[in-house]
């Protein structure tokens, strides 16, 4: 049991790791291509830019932008996947989607939203959440830690601000609190059913 759970875990890092190997990667090769990727971001209410919901995260303004992004991602993302690869998975999708979908609607027109910190909102908002529905203390401890390190950065980002996409900001700290929603009611059905 403990091998299976301990490679489980390993693969969930290495996913996290992959994440930020293929924003790394595509960076380079925005660089190389002019910016050109970029034009994959959210474009708000664009119908046939839906899919970019999925894309947008993985894309940023240059590199200064994703060193930002990398270690809370990293950091936060590693904390997420001692849950299991399943687990860190699916906060991901749903703090994406969520993130996503919410920037693509209430966006300004004729603007391009990228960028992993939809994302990093919303793992933020899981960890402390995540600790409120379980009420574990181990839980409830890695809440703390994340408000004490990121609090007053995630406040400020939630705030309408000139090039910042706060929209996904916000979206994915909502993002966030779904995930850790979803999740608890999944753990809580799970141990009924045992």
């Amino acid at each position: 049991m403990s091998e299976r759970l301990g490679k489980d875990r390993t693969n969930a890092l290495l996913l996290v790791a992959a994440m930020v190997g293929l924003m790394w990667a595509l960076e380079i090769v925005d660089v190389a291509a002019d910016g050109r990727l970029d034009d994959y971001g959210i474009h708000p209410r664009d119908v046939d830019g839906l899919a970019e919901i999925f894309s947008a995260p993985f894309l940023h303004a240059g590199f200064g932008h994703l060193v930002s992004n990398t270690v809370p991602f990293l950091a936060m993302g590693a904390a997420i996947a001692l849950g299991g690869l399943l687990r860190v998975a699916l906060v991901t999708l749903i703090v994406a989607v969520v993130s996503g979908f919410g920037t693509w609607l209430i966006a300004g027109a004729n603007s391009v939203h990228l960028g992993a910190s939809g994302v990093v909102f919303g793992y933020a908002t899981y960890l402390v959440s995540r600790g409120i529905f379980s009420r574990r203390l181990s839980e409830l401890a890695v809440g703390v830690v994340v408000v004490a390190i990121w609090g007053i950065g995630l406040l400020q980002g939630l705030l309408p601000q000139e090039r910042i996409s706060w929209q996904a900001h916000l979206f994915g700290a909502v993002g966030g609190v779904v995930a850790a929603s979803v999740l608890a009611g999944r753990r809580e059905a799970k141990a009924a059913s045992a």
